[in-house]
């Protein structure tokens, strides 16, 4: 099988590196050669960063270059714009739509850019848009929007859902897991 690449992009505090972890748990237990990045950029709250998971026959490298994701899964549009070039021609970016204010919004020297989402569609890129942090909200907690999206992305693969189930039960604490579990099936059905 031919490598096929993911990017897990948003900002610190987030939840991408489990995320991140799960996907690659997941693509594992399906005897996919994985490699699965660090987070890559600002760490704490509010910066930008990044994940790769790369799986196939034989993946070489854990990083993806511009032009070669075929899904970026986006925690907020800006992100899923800033990161726009490294999708492919015919790459799918499943987003949040609720966007994070970065800091140079937070401290009024720019503004959020408006109908983001709108404007990556109108390139002709795939996008599959949803309002994940009222879905996370809904499901019982605003920090499972990293689960929502991964039940949105378990649209484009061909696993049952008890697959995804048995991934998140082996990488969230289980005081956590009930909640998890219904915030990838909200998405998952959104």
């Amino acid at each position: 099988m031919q490598t096929k690449n993911i990017m897990i992009v948003g900002v610190g505090g987030q939840g991408s590196l489990l995320a991140s972890k799960l996907l690659g748990h997941l693509l594992l237990t399906k005897g996919y050669d994985v490699k699965v990045s660090e987070v890559h950029g600002m760490s704490q709250r509010g910066g930008s960063v990044v994940t790769y998971v790369r799986y196939g026959d034989k993946v070489a490298s854990p990083i993806i270059d511009k032009g070669e994701a075929d899904f970026i899964v986006s925690f907020e549009p800006l992100e899923a714009a800033r990161w726009l070039s490294y999708l492919k021609k015919d790459g799918q970016i499943v987003t949040n739509i609720h966007g994070i204010d970065p800091m140079p919004v937070i401290t009024g020297a720019a503004e959020y850019p408006e109908n983001i989402v709108d404007r990556i569609k109108e390139k002709g890129v795939k996008t599959d848009a949803l309002d994940c942090l009222e879905i996370a909200q809904e499901a019982g907690s605003a920090k499972a929007v990293n689960v929502v999206l991964l039940g949105r992305l378990s649209h484009y693969f061909d696993f049952e859902e008890s697959e995804w189930m048995e991934a998140l039960e082996a990488c969230v604490p289980a005081k956590f897991l009930e909640m998890n579990k219904k915030a990838f099936e909200m998405g998952a059905k959104a």
